[in-house]
């Protein structure tokens, strides 16, 4: 019985941390994949490099999982962290998909000052230390979860669409369900998609399909 309640709150932590994300770009699910068919370099392109891709920084590597786990925790499905999703955030950003990197300018930093050279996981350690009020990575893992909420939080309210977070949490939710644990477990994988059915009863447990884009909603 803990174990299903403990799974059922992580889930509902992924949806908490993800909502935000659908409804603002205004797509379902399933619109999450074809929005990453739109850059430039696919995110195919950076699956097949992440073997032999450049680590990161090992200031930034640990923390870079974690906010991955804390976004996409291990539910019922494996979550980010096994699903490979840190190593393709660092080929992404090596790769500046969706201008990932660029400097972040000095005024999107709590007290507008920062390096001229401060990158997205720069200015994504210093405001998560800010919050918490020590280092974030020594914080309790509840207070881990709160920080990170509240930053997801402001960085949707009105005024602050160029936060770097949701350049961040978009890399993070493209390389998420792009992945094959994300395509294959999290969502499901019709092997001939697109027949035609007129009448299927859909549950609120039932899970989109990786590789149908007939169903896709665009606000």
């Amino acid at each position: 019985m803990a174990g299903n309640w403990a799974c059922s709150d992580l889930r509902r932590r992924r949806r908490v941390l993800m909502q935000e994300e659908i409804s603002r770009a205004g797509i379902g699910r399933r619109g999450l994949l074809l929005s990453g068919m739109a850059l430039a370099l696919t995110p195919a392109d950076v699956w097949a490099q992440v073997a032999a891709g450049a680590p990161l920084p090992d200031r930034h590597r640990t923390l870079v999982a974690r906010v991955c786990d804390l976004v996409f925790p291990d539910t019922d499905t494996p979550g980010a962290v096994k699903a490979g999703v840190p190593a393709f955030l660092a080929l992404a950003i090596g790769h500046g998909i969706s201008g990932s990197n660029a400097p972040v300018a000095a005024a999107l930093f709590t007290g507008g000052k920062a390096p001229a050279d401060a990158g997205l996981l720069d200015w994504l350690s210093f405001e998560l230390d800010l919050k918490a009020g020590r280092a974030f990575l020594s914080a309790t893992p509840d207070m881990q979860v709160r920080v990170l909420t509240d930053l997801d939080s402001q960085a949707y309210t009105r005024g602050n669409e160029k936060s770097p977070w949701r350049t961040l949490k978009g890399l993070i939710v493209t390389g998420y369900y792009t992945s094959e644990i994300g395509a294959s477990q999290e969502l499901r994988f019709e092997l001939v998609p697109g027949r035609f059915d007129p009448d299927i009863p859909v549950g609120p447990k039932d899970r989109a399909w990786s590789n149908d884009w007939t169903a896709v909603e665009f606000g």
